[in-house]
């Protein structure tokens, strides 16, 4: 008889374990069953849509030809309210149960919605799903003023769209600085400079105590006295796990739902993934939330492998976050918030900018920071080097006095020290990693219906493992 997998969550880390499941499985093997609120779609590339780069449909990640040639049983708009463990079966709002042999829970996170006075107001959203991005786009025009309220990676990330959009923009953070969870106090400063440049008005170390309706327009009064008008209020104050619904489950849970290296629960047949999953943490060997992309895509295809029956270790997520703030490249990984009596390479240049700052714990690098324009950062792939040190602990040794002396020379201890030979040997799975399969209004669809063959890369560092590099000698 056929297993039975049922995934919660359309996102990127269900959509990965479902395709990672045929990887291993045929539909003759295994039914899967995909139970989500929205329509897939890839919550990433929503600023892209915002911007006006990419059309609405692009923003989408699955269809019914693409269920029908994976054997999907897909249940969109449809939200599971009760898990029972002991009769592994799942609830769905309209009063229907759905059998499993294995669960995936990756129901992701959603806004918090602080308390202010007129939150609610019409013209004020949060802005974390596409019904949200819409309500914006329908309130604003190119030349709308927009308030944002907190200043964390989430609201940049919609910020740095309608910066290109051409919106008039104002951001407010009750912590000291931007970016208080991404980026020092140091690198923020220069984040807030390059900001004002650019016209962006620029709020720290005060709070909105209540939006007014003000005409047309709403005013947001701040705890210091001071306010800021708009004509659209957007708040980005945080996310939480989307697990109220596993109360009396048995499942345990803290910050999230606790997973171990397999991405499993504390039930042996039910599994966790993504923005909902507290899993290892690659830096210090905690179990952590590491609410990020790449995370859930990573636990997405270990569980999945698991529930097909294979035996996949997960090493641990890296805590990165890594972004575009209208032009200036920022990115932190790993331990960058390390107490003061951590060992610390700095390096600034206000007036370019420039920012880079290493985390030791004797020779090996524990965590980094990183800022300044594209071809100061992301251009010279010293972001992806110092990722690739952190993501193998690959001890510098004599190479670290000589960073001390040259914090921006990364390449030749990265050479030196063989971390790409290194990367090349980790893998998240045995094989190469496959096409995902859809392509946007299915034009490109998949031709065989079982076991895919599009071999995409599967290693950490960007190439497949059992390719060999190629001689530039002539």
């Amino acid at each position: 008889m056929a297993k039975k997998h049922v995934v919660i969550g359309g996102g990127p880390a269900g959509m990965h374990a479902i395709e990672t499941i045929r990887k291993y499985e045929t539909a003759a093997d295994s039914e899967i069953h995909l139970v989500s609120s929205e329509t897939p779609y890839s919550r990433m590339v929503i600023p892209y849509w915002m911007a006006g780069q990419i059309s609405e449909d692009h923003v989408l990640t699955s269809s019914e030809s693409y269920y029908k040639q994976d054997g999907v049983t897909a249940h969109i708009g449809q939200r599971v309210v009760e898990v029972n463990t002991s009769a592994n079966s799942v609830k769905l709002e309209g009063g229907s149960n759905l059998d499993y042999d294995n669960l995936l829970i990756c129901t992701g996170s959603g806004a918090i919605k602080p308390p202010i006075e007129g939150v609610d107001l019409p013209g004020v959203h949060n802005l974390w799903t596409m019904e949200d991005a819409q309500a914006v786009l329908n309130r604003t025009t190119q030349s709308s003023k927009v308030l944002f309220i907190g200043a964390g990676f989430i609201g940049f990330i919609v910020l740095n769209a309608l910066y290109k959009r051409g919106n008039q923009l104002a951001v407010v953070e009750a912590e000291s600085h931007v970016l208080p969870r991404m980026l020092d106090a140091d690198a923020a400063g220069l984040v807030e400079k390059w900001l004002q440049g650019l016209g962006i008005e620029t709020y720290t170390s005060t709070r909105v105590q209540q939006i007014q309706q003000n005409g047309d327009q709403l005013k947001a009064v701040f705890e210091d006295g001071h306010s800021v008008e708009a004509d659209c209020v957007v708040v980005a104050t945080g996310i939480r796990p989307h697990i109220d619904f596993l109360e009396n489950s048995g499942i345990e849970t803290d910050q999230a739902i606790l997973v171990d290296d397999h991405l499993r629960t504390n039930v042996s047949n039910v599994y966790a993934a993504g923005d909902c999953a507290q899993g290892p943490d690659l830096s210090s060997g905690n179990q952590e939330v590491h609410a990020i992309q790449p995370t859930a895509i990573d636990h997405g295809r270990v569980a999945g492998a698991n529930m097909a029956g294979q035996d996949v270790n997960y090493r641990g997520s890296l805590l990165m976050n890594v972004l575009d703030v209208c032009g200036l490249q920022c990115a932190s990984f790993g331990q960058w918030n390390a107490g003061e009596d951590a060992e610390t390479f700095q390096v600034v240049n206000e007036a370019r900018p420039v920012y880079r700052k290493m985390i030791w714990e004797e020779d090996r690098l524990v965590g980094t920071i990183l800022l300044g324009q594209t071809n100061d950062v992301s251009s010279l792939n010293d972001m992806g080097m110092l990722k690739g040190f952190l993501q193998t602990g690959t001890p510098f040794g004599i190479w670290k006095d000589h960073i001390r002396k040259n914090i921006l020379d990364i390449r030749r201890p990265y050479i030196a020290c063989k971390v790409a030979e290194q990367l090349l040997n980790q893998t998240i799975l045995p094989e190469p990693t496959e096409d995902l399969g859809y392509r946007h209004n299915d034009e490109q669809p998949k031709n065989d219906p079982g076991p895919h063959h599009s071999v995409f890369v599967n290693t950490i560092a960007g190439t497949p493992k059992d390719i060999e590099p190629t001689s530039n000698d002539g």
